[in-house]
C-alpha cells in the first residue's frame, strides 16, 4: 500500500599465493570459492541500524552483525557515486574525477573505463556476476553500464534516485532487466522488488560456480515513503518524516532477511560471505531525517558523520566472529580483498585498497595506518587521517552538528551546530576524540603542518572532477520512449 509523502576459516597471503581452508568442498573433493554478497545501503546513518540504536527495528542486520565482525571503523566517501567508484575500482573517488558528489541524470560520463571493475575482475575468477539496485556511475553509453563492466546479470536503475513505487525520476522510467526497461512493476515498493529480484538470481545460480552478488538498495535514499505496516511500527516517533525513515529501515531489514532465507533454501549459506556497508552518512536532517549521533556531520560532509560507515561481514570463512573491529579500512579496500577471498591477486601498483582479509577474518591489527577522506578542489576542501589524527582543511557543505535521534527522546543529548569558515583548520585525536569534540588546531601546529605535507602530496595525483554543468539534453525520457536508456554520448 502506499503510504506517504515522497520523501556482511583460516587465510594465509603471501605475495601471489593463496592458501584456503573453507568449510565445504564440490563432489569431486575440490575446496570450494566462497560466495560473496555484498549489500550496499544507500545514506543509511550511524544511529540508523538496531546495532547502535536500540529503538530501531532491525532484528536480520543485529543477528547477522552480532554473529560475524562489526567494523566500527569503516570509511566511505562523503556521497553516492563516490563511494561506488572507489569500491568498484579500488580507487580513491578524488583520483577518478569523482570526489564532488553522484553523476547527474544529464552528464556524459562514466567509470573510467580504462580500469578493471570488481564484477569483471571476479567474472575472471571463475565467479558469476550478479547486480541488483542502484549503479549511479554513468549510463550514456552502454559501455558504462552494469552488464558491460562485468555483471552477468543486471536489475535495477542508473540514476541518484527514483520513487520507491512507481520507479521513474521525473518524466522517465528508469527500471532496467538488463538493458530491458521494466514497466511491469510500477506499485511495488522497491525494497521488496530488489530482494525479491536478488532471490530469483540466487535460485536460478548454477551451483557448480561460486557468485558475486552487488545488492545495492535503494534503501533508504530519498524521497521517504514506506508502506504503512512498517509505518505502524514506529507509533511512539512523533515527527512524521523519521517515522516513515525507521520504516524504510525495516522495509530494508525485511528484505535481507528474505535474502538470507533464500541462500539457506538452496544450500549455499554456509559458503557465502556476506558484507553490509552504508554507502556515505546520513543527509541533512530537514530532508531526510537520517541519524549519524553521536557522531559529528552528515552526508557531502568530511566529517565522521559523514563518511564512517555502518557495516558488518557475516561468514563461517571468519576464523573469529563475535567481535567489534577496530582496525582502520576504506571503501577501497573491499577491491584488493575480495579479489583475494577469491583466489586472486591484483596487479595494479597504482590502486589505493589494501588487502584486508588476514585483519578482518582474524581480529589482527589492519594494514592500513593512513586515509584520505576526499581531496575536492572544486570545494576547497580536503581531510586525511595518518594514525589517530586527522586533519581537515575547509568549508563543508551547511552547518556542522551533532544530532541524537529523535526517538531518544533526549535522552541521548541535545542538539548542537556550528557554523563553520571558509578556511577552516581541523585536527581531532579520534582515538580519544572519535566525535570530534575539540578541535586541536591551535594547539598542535606541527601536527597539523605534517598531516597538510601528506595532504600536498595525495593532492598530486587529483583527477578534475567530471562533474561539472555539462548537461546534454540528449539524454532525455522523451528521445528512448519515456526511458533513462544509454546511447547518447
Amino acid at each position: 500500500m502506499r503510504a506517504f509523502s515522497r520523501l556482511a576459516v583460516l587465510s594465509l597471503f603471501t605475495f601471489g599465493y593463496i592458501w584456503w581452508q573453507f568449510p565445504l568442498k564440490n563432489h569431486g573433493g575440490q575446496l570450494r570459492k566462497p560466495n560473496i554478497i555484498f549489500i550496499l545501503a544507500d545514506d543509511l546513518g550511524w544511529a540508523d541500524v538496531g546495532y547502535n540504536n536500540p529503538y530501531l527495528i532491525t532484528p536480520t542486520i543485529d543477528k547477522l552483525a552480532r554473529e560475524g565482525v562489526i567494523l566500527n571503523q569503516s570509511y566511505v566517501s562523503q556521497s553516492c557515486s563516490p563511494s561506488r567508484a572507489a569500491f568498484m575500482t579500488g580507487y580513491y573517488s578524488y583520483r577518478l574525477g569523482f570526489q564532488t558528489g553522484g553523476i547527474r541524470n544529464k552528464l556524459p560520463y562514466g567509470l573510467p573505463l580504462n580500469l578493471t571493475a570488481l564484477p569483471r575482475k571476479l567474472h575472471q575468477l571463475g565467479y558469476s556476476t550478479y547486480m541488483v539496485g542502484k549503479w549511479h556511475l554513468g549510463y550514456c553509453k552502454e559501455a558504462y553500464t552494469p552488464t558491460r563492466r562485468g555483471f552477468d546479470k543486471f536489475y535495477g536503475y542508473y540514476l541518484a534516485g527514483q520513487d520507491y513505487y512507481t520507479h521513474s525520476f521525473y518524466d522517465g522510467l528508469d527500471l532496467h532487466d538488463n538493458f530491458d526497461p521494466d514497466w511491469s512493476q510500477n506499485g511495488t515498493y522497491s525494497s521488496y522488488l530488489f530482494s525479491d529480484k536478488a532471490v530469483d538470481m540466487i535460485h536460478s545460480h548454477d551451483k557448480a560456480k561460486p557468485f558475486f552478488m552487488y545488492l545495492a538498495y535503494q534503501s533508504v535514499h530519498g524521497p521517504m515513503e514506506v508502506p504503512r505496516k512498517y509505518f505502524d511500527m514506529y507509533p511512539e516517533v512523533k515527527g512524521e518524516k523519521r517515522r516513515i525513515l525507521l520504516g524504510m529501515v525495516t522495509a530494508l531489514d525485511d528484505g535481507i532477511a528474505k535474502v538470507v532465507r533464500a541462500l539457506k533454501t538452496n544450500g549455499l549459506w554456509e559458503n557465502t560471505l556476506l558484507i553490509f556497508s552504508s554507502d556515505n552518512g546520513a543527509p541533512l536532517l530537514g530532508i531526510h531525517e537520517g541519524s549519524n549521533w553521536p557522531l559529528l556531520g552528515m552526508k557531502q560532509q568530511l566529517f565522521e558523520g559523514g563518511t564512517r560507515a555502518v557495516g558488518f561481514i557475516h561468514g563461517n570463512m571468519l576464523k573469529n566472529t563475535g567481535y567489534t573491529y577496530n582496525g582502520m579500512m576504506h571503501i577501497v579496500d573491499w577491491y584488493p580483498t575480495l579479489v583475494r577471498i577469491a583466489g586472486g591477486h591484483v596487479q595494479d601498483p597504482e590502486i589505493d585498497g589494501i588487502n584486508l582479509w588476514d585483519a578482518l577474518s582474524t581480529n589482527s591489527p589492519s594494514p592500513r595506518n593512513e586515509m584520505v577522506y576526499n581531496i575536492i578542489p572544486e570545494w576547497e576542501l580536503a581531510a586525511i587521517r595518518v594514525g589517530n589524527f586527522k586533519l581537515l582543511r575547509g568549508k563543508n557543505q551547511h552547518n556542522a552538528c551533532w544530532i541524537p535521534p529523535e526517538e531518544a527522546k533526549g535522552k541521548w543529548g541535545s542538539p548542537f551546530c556550528f557554523e563553520q569558515k571558509k578556511d577552516a583548520v581541523y585536527l581531532f585525536n579520534l582515538k580519544d576524540d572519535p566525535c570530534e569534540r575539540t578541535n586541536l588546531a591551535e594547539m598542535m601546529p606541527d601536527k597539523v603542518n605534517q598531516l597538510t605535507r601528506r595532504l600536498e602530496e595525495k593532492s598530486a595525483k587529483v583527477v578534475p572532477a567530471i562533474d561539472k554543468n555539462d548537461m546534454s539534453l540528449k539524454s532525455l525520457p522523451s528521445n528512448f520512449g519515456g526511458v533513462w536508456s544509454p546511447g547518447w554520448c
